[in-house]
């Protein structure tokens, strides 16, 4: 889950900090005996596995705290029972809902290392060949590539522009300095881009 100097992906996105961080979401039931299907944004995946107690989002906005106990890996996904769910008519209630876990659940992670949630929302400041310092949004997600991680930045307050830019996540080349105590990124990138 962890790579040095990397964003590390427990979710694709975050949420207030009681809340905690979305690592995955049921997407259906699993057989007759309460069990359901995990899509996990955790890398690797069975990893959501290792968090007994979910609070789960409905699309309405509510929540619920569930326990799971019990899991697997099954075929290209992960199944999970919730416990004291013991039919798929019980099990139905859950699907559509976003898994959560709370933030001080995730392990610490080396110097250098960040989970995506704590670049989202970054001013990002693009340093350009001429010296000059311009704002090129805020970050509002990350998308994963296979080869590197991208920032996907939205125009906010003080930006040059209204556009949404994709920036490669890329330490030392890209990316020159993350300080999430002021909230700013510095990136190598040409705004025109």
């Amino acid at each position: 889950m962890s790579v040095a100097g990397a964003a590390v992906r427990p979710s694709g996105q975050s949420f207030g900090a009681e809340q905690g961080v979305t690592m995955g979401r049921i997407t259906s039931v699993y057989g007759v005996k309460g069990w359901v299907k995990v899509y996990s944004f955790a890398d690797p995946m069975e990893n959501i596995l290792k968090y007994r107690q979910w609070l789960l989002r409905y699309p309405d906005g509510r929540t619920q705290a569930v326990t799971i106990d019990g899991g697997r890996k099954h075929g290209k996904g992960i199944v999970a029972h919730v416990a004291g769910c013991d039919d798929r008519e019980r099990a139905l209630q859950f699907a559509g809902t976003d898994i959560l876990i709370g933030r001080d659940e995730l392990p610490e992670l080396e110097a250098g290392d960040y989970y995506w949630h704590q670049l989202e929302g970054l001013t990002v400041l693009a340093l350009t060949e001429s010296g000059d310092e311009v704002n090129l949004g805020k970050v509002d997600h990350l998308i994963e590539t296979g080869s590197n991680d991208v920032l996907v930045l939205r125009a906010a307050k003080g930006s040059i522009d209204k556009r949404e830019r994709m920036v490669p996540y890329l330490l030392d080349q890209v990316v020159q300095e993350i300080n999430l105590e002021e909230g700013f990124m510095r990136v190598l990138w040409d705004p025109d881009f």
